[in-house]
């Protein structure tokens, strides 16, 4: 089988990156994987447990590592962040368009972003980064992505009719290993608020009767009753998720969630063998940062059940977390990217369940058309139910 070349890019970007010339090149040459059979380089096969030559349709086995995926302590980890045991040093490009930093090889000179699908012609460079202990291999395939996409923009609502044409049905689609953190902790939390319970009451109102003429009527007004509350709660949080790209929206990225982390297998260099891993730009501190605040949305609502009642009004909070710990691990996303109209838009798979989100340009001509025929329909039902009664 002979191997074709991807389709030229109709909208390439000519970007120029920062060299370096300490790269190991014996190093990136190794991490190549070679066929048994033939000696071509191999690549990880999405939903199996081994590496597929594309030339002689062998596989080879990955052996499973023998390593348990841990829980590594914040703190400690933190001291000692310069420890070659828990980092290492990887080749990664930067493209100037999107700001996206992903893997690389030493013999590459020209490639498109993953990203925003622009043109990066470069030489990788070296950067030292925490390792990651585990991943979520491929497990939906290119060819299923591919189709995801086509259905997606084809199905869109509002879409400008000239979108399947100038959008390239045939745009690639390339697999990206993401970087996420995830935290576990204990909380205690200590809060101020109110309770607020609703009582009814008697009031007397006037109204116009079929006749003409006002009457009084008796009816039951709610009302709140509220007293003031303080107390603790505690909650502890597991596999606390934190997106640590900022390449991709993370509103898509988050809607691309939930991920099965009861299935994370531990890193292995087999997994990524055909495919792209994004270097972290959300460093461990600032994930916790930021896990700290998806940890408070939870726990005001721990707060709103403590208090009880019928409403809830909370003052203050204030957390303490203990037992900290954290995981850097890769999660699978299938990506494309389109251009209409000068503007980028990506859409994105999640490579586990096949989930599809995407960002789409929209015709405001048919959005105004739409808001015409809906507010016709409802003044048509208004007079049809008038002239009824």
């Amino acid at each position: 089988m002979v191997s074709t070349p991807p389709p030229l890019n109709p909208f390439k970007e000519s970007i120029t990156l920062e060299r370096s010339d300490n790269l190991d090149t014996e190093k990136a040459k190794a991490s190549e994987f070679k066929c048994q059979q033939c000696g071509a380089k191999l690549t990880y096969a999405p939903g199996t447990e081994s590496l597929k030559c594309k030339y002689c349709d062998h596989h080879n086995i990955i052996l499973k590592s023998e390593k348990d995926i841990q829980e590594l302590n914040f703190e400690k980890f933190l001291a000692n962040m310069q420890d070659d045991e828990i980092t290492e040093e990887k080749l990664f490009i930067k493209c100037t368009s999107c700001g996206a930093e992903s893997s690389s090889e030493s013999n590459v000179t020209s490639l498109n972003c993953p990203f925003c699908d622009s043109e990066i012609v470069t030489t990788a460079k070296t950067k030292k980064l925490i390792k990651p202990r585990s991943l979520l291999p491929f497990k939906i395939t290119r060819k299923t992505a591919k189709q995801s996409y086509k259905d997606w923009l084809k199905g869109l609502w509002f879409a400008p009719n000239a979108l399947i044409k100038k959008a390239k049905l045939n745009v690639a689609v390339s697999g990206v290993y993401v970087p996420y953190w995830t935290y576990d902790a204990d909380t205690l939390s200590y809060y101020t608020g109110q309770r607020g319970t609703y009582y009814y009451v008697s009031v007397t109102r006037t109204r116009t009767g079929s006749d003409g003429k006002q009457e009084t009527y008796t009816a039951q007004e709610r009302r709140t009753r509220w007293y003031p509350m303080s107390g603790n709660v505690t909650k502890n949080f597991d596999d606390v998720l934190v997106v640590a790209s900022k390449s991709l929206p993370r509103k898509y990225l988050r809607e691309l969630e939930p991920w099965d982390l009861e299935n994370l297998v531990s890193y292995k260099d087999d997994y990524l063998s055909g495919f792209k891993s994004e270097s972290y730009q959300i460093n461990l501190e600032q994930g916790f940062k930021v896990g700290k605040e998806i940890m408070d949305d939870r726990i005001r609502v721990a707060i709103r059940q403590h208090i009880g009642g019928d409403e809830q009004q909370i003052h203050s909070v204030s957390t303490e977390h203990s037992n900290i710990s954290f995981k850097h691990i890769l999660l699978p996303v299938w990506i494309s990217a389109y251009k209409y109209k000068e503007k980028i838009y990506r859409f994105l798979v999640n490579a586990r369940t096949g989930e599809v989100q995407g960002e789409r340009p929209w015709s405001w001509v048919k959005i105004g058309f739409a808001v015409t025929a809906v507010t016709a329909i409802i003044a048509g039902g208004i007079y049809l139910y008038q002239q009824a009664q």
